[in-house]
């Protein structure tokens, strides 16, 4: 297969759904000789947060001159940009070749075994887990788990280190109907012997957390318990055992990014103090201020102002209407809204028509978009239309600011968009 073959071949896998389980990866692993025991990797798992907390170890890492290898879903504006080095996409070629060495192997899973097919997301897994384990391997391998952990495609490896971001109530048609339940989903990630770091607020939640890294005798380590965040001005401290960094600014705005980039700082200092790499601490704050993700309240234009951000659960919602109010406050904001199939759409627009001036919803070319009629439903604002050819409106939009959020796929075409103008 050539480049544009396999994307089509990778693509076609999406009619097989998600389909939870590790059983069909840990055989392919097996015939091609297990190479995700070659990595050195950290594993990342949580609701929302998990793509900037992978951005802040990265850019940590790359100043310290150690190279990345990163695994991130989905893709914003490229799909080769899910397996990169140091922030650069693997190459159409390379993508091409692995590609070419897994396909036989899920083929022959067919033919000889009653496993069935793999679907799209196994097998980008096992193209990056071969890439980086026998084909190009690198210092640290960034993990990004896709959904949940015990019975996730990435759960098929022993990590130097484990990070849970955070914890809400999505894909609870797969991960339980309750907090209590994704997190038990999501401890799936805690290895024997191997750190977790996690912010999780739900009591129930962190005591069950607590037991299971006590069965597996690993060592917890929470913010707001062993981590101290303490923010102010725009700026924030970060403390942890004998570390205490201050003045710390991000160009990444919100409070969840201090806090994300909190458990990106805490992972690295614990591997720096376990010998698994050997940090320039000053170095290493500077990465974590410089890093960029990109889909995050990511400003597109100045004038007028677009903004994207890829909020696509009711968590990932609130965070982003309590940052608009606090960088954006007596701004008039424009909110152009669409999302995909399974997401609590009443939720996420009530939350957002609380900050908009005008609140308009659209539909785009996604096999799981969710059809504007739905989405119409639920819209309440009194000032709300429907948008028919987006492009067209976000290109003649002459207001103050406009929003386009509620799935990162929508904001990936809209991103794609302005990387053409």
């Amino acid at each position: 297969m050539d480049y544009k073959e396999t994307l089509d071949w990778i693509h076609n896998r999406g009619k097989f759904g998600i389909k939870p389980g590790v059983r069909r990866m840990t055989w392919m692993l097996n015939e091609l000789g297990n190479p995700q025991d070659n990595i050195r990797g950290v594993h990342v798992v949580g609701t929302n947060g998990k793509g900037s907390t992978v951005a802040y170890m990265r850019s940590s890492l790359n100043n310290n001159d150690y190279t990345v290898g990163t695994f991130t879903s989905p893709y914003i504006v490229v799909f080769n940009e899910r397996i990169s080095i140091d922030g650069n996409p693997i190459s159409d070629e390379d993508l091409a070749y692995v590609a070419n060495i897994v396909r036989p192997i899920s083929e022959r899973m067919i033919e000889e075994t009653d496993l069935g097919q793999a679907t799209e997301f196994e097998i980008i897994t096992m193209i990056m887990f071969v890439y980086f384990g026998s084909i190009h391997p690198v210092d640290f391998v960034l993990v990004e788990a896709g959904l949940g952990a015990t019975h996730d495609s990435t759960n098929v490896f022993k990590p130097i280190m484990t990070i849970m971001t955070s914890i809400g109530l999505d894909h609870t048609d797969i991960l339980g109907d309750t907090i209590l339940d994704i997190t038990k989903d999501k401890s799936g990630v805690i290895k024997p012997g191997v750190p977790l770091v996690f912010s999780v607020d739900n009591e129930d939640c962190k005591n069950y957390i607590y037991q299971v890294l006590e069965a597996n005798r690993s060592k917890g380590i929470e913010l707001g318990r062993d981590i101290l965040l303490l923010a102010k001005d725009g700026e924030f401290a970060f403390q942890y055992g004998n570390y205490d960094f201050q003045d710390i600014k991000l160009r990444m705005l919100g409070h969840h990014q201090k806090q994300n980039a909190s458990l990106a700082m805490a992972a690295l200092v614990e591997m720096n103090d376990l010998g698994l790499v050997d940090l320039d601490m000053n170095k290493m704050v500077s990465g974590v201020e410089n890093a960029t993700w990109v889909g995050r309240i990511e400003v597109l234009s100045e004038n007028p102002t677009v903004i994207i951000d890829g909020a696509h659960n009711r968590e990932a919602v609130d965070v982003l209407v309590n940052t608009m109010e606090q960088n954006f406050k007596g701004r008039e904001i424009t909110i152009l809204f669409s999302c995909v199939s399974g997401k609590p759409i009443e939720n996420m627009v009530r939350k957002l028509e609380s900050i908009a001036s005008e609140f308009n919803i659209t539909e785009f070319d996604f096999y799981r978009a969710r059809k504007i009629q739905d989405i119409k439903s639920a819209v309440e604002h009194p000032n709300s239309h429907v948008i028919e050819d987006y492009i067209s409106y976000i290109d003649n939009f002459d207001g103050d600011i406009l929003l386009v959020t509620g799935s990162l796929y929508f904001i990936s075409n809209v991103k794609q968009h302005f990387n053409n103008k």
